[in-house]
């Protein structure tokens, strides 16, 4: 007999499946990336893929998408600095500010991710309709809005 479950215990599911399935996007990545031996961290790989979606940002705004602090934001920008893979420069609205752009390493690194990252989603959206995920994405906003209340 199928019990029926309230409110409560259905989000803790969901964001109990939602953390299991970023810990499956992590792995498969992770995989490719030592597959062809790409020197770089799971999360330092997340920051490109938002600058390859939107270049030129603040490293605030990359904390908030990201959510870390920022200090460890600072880390990991002076990590892809370090590499080559990104470059800082002043924000001619607020010099306090500092704007994160791609390098040409950093864009050259995309053409090797670009397909690895999208095999992943097609795989992960086997047999889903775009409508199904859109309202999982409004769900889950919804949520995130009533936490940060």
């Amino acid at each position: 007999m199928m019990t029926t479950k309230n409110i409560a215990e259905l989000a803790r599911e969901l964001g109990r499946a939602h953390g299991e399935m970023r810990l499956y996007l992590r792995q498969y990545l992770q995989v490719k990336i030592k597959e062809h031996e790409v020197d770089i961290s799971f999360e330092l790989l997340e920051i490109l893929a938002y600058l390859y979606r939107k270049d030129g940002v603040n490293q605030q705004e990359l904390a908030d998408v990201m959510v870390k602090d920022k200090s460890s934001m600072t880390y990991l920008i002076d990590n892809l600095v370090k590499r080559e893979m990104v470059t800082r420069t002043e924000d001619p609205n607020d010099k306090r500010s500092k704007l994160i752009y791609l390098s040409a390493k950093g864009k050259q690194l995309e053409k090797k991710l670009a397909p690895w990252i999208a095999e992943l989603y097609e795989k992960a959206t086997a047999g889903l309709k775009a409508h199904d995920i859109q309202q999982a994405l409004l769900l889950v906003q919804k949520m995130n809005e009533n936490l940060t209340k």
